[in-house]
């Protein structure tokens, strides 16, 4: 497998990533298939806030079937480890305050991803208010940074670029009411030179459009795809194609 950082380095356009959780893997496996069979797939990303059954592995097994875009981990904690992942996004949640998640969960995963051999993109995560209480900020006990205070958005990922993470990533949270505003993403934008991630409730091309015109980098797309496998075609095609 190729650099995966390279990857999200190379500006030269657009990104599009699908979120995939284990949990529901199985009951949306014909939408993600459908999915990973077009030509608009960069990333997948494996993960979720829960972990009901033991099933990471051979999801990704399973998914390494139908595509050759990198797969990686974005675990909702450290029992969402496996070793056949090509890389992680090792999480800080940077705008709650629970320490487990700034650094706690990272400790214990250590000596086990060194062991792996993966690829490792330290990645500030920060959590934005998409209207509507979330499955990340129930299971962080953390409160997300308000979409109108887009200067507290920008001011913590500066942090994280100064601390040295690779990406930054500003998520909505799955099954938001509303995106992350592009006006908060621009601001974001703004204030740092690493890639920029953005997921939690893109729904329809024009939002992943808005998004992409603020700053994103790269956008994720999850609840959406275990819904309507069209629709998220539709917006893959579509960052695939801007310019």
């Amino acid at each position: 497998m190729p650099n995966i950082k390279q990857h999200f380095y190379d500006r030269s356009r657009k990104k599009f990533a699908l979120l995939i959780d284990p949990d529901t893997a199985r009951e949306s496996k014909q939408q993600w298939q459908r999915l990973l069979a077009t030509p608009y797939i960069d990333f997948v990303l494996v993960g979720g806030s829960l972990m009901l059954n033991n099933s990471m592995a051979s999801v990704i097994t399973e998914i390494k079937q139908y595509t050759q875009a990198p797969v990686l981990l974005f675990p909702g904690s450290t029992a969402q480890l496996a070793p056949n992942a090509d890389g992680i996004l090792l999480l800080s949640l940077l705008s709650g305050r629970n320490p487990e998640l700034l650094i706690g969960k990272q400790v214990e995963a250590a000596p086990l991803l060194k062991q792996s051999g993966m690829e490792i993109l330290s990645t500030a995560y920060l959590l934005i208010d998409g209207g509507t209480p979330t499955s990340v900020q129930y299971i962080s006990q953390t409160q997300p940074i308000p979409a109108n205070k887009p200067d507290i958005a920008a001011a913590t990922a500066l942090a994280g670029q100064q601390l040295g993470f690779s990406l930054v990533y500003l998520e909505a949270g799955s099954g938001a009411t509303h995106p992350v505003p592009p006006s908060l993403i621009a601001c974001v934008r703004s204030q740092v030179d690493i890639p920029l991630i953005v997921g939690g409730g893109i729904r329809t091309p024009q939002q992943a459009i808005d998004a992409l015109q603020a700053g994103a980098d790269v956008i994720v797309v999850g609840n959406a795809a275990e819904k309507d496998a069209n629709l998220v075609i539709n917006i893959a095609q579509t960052i695939k194609e801007y310019e």
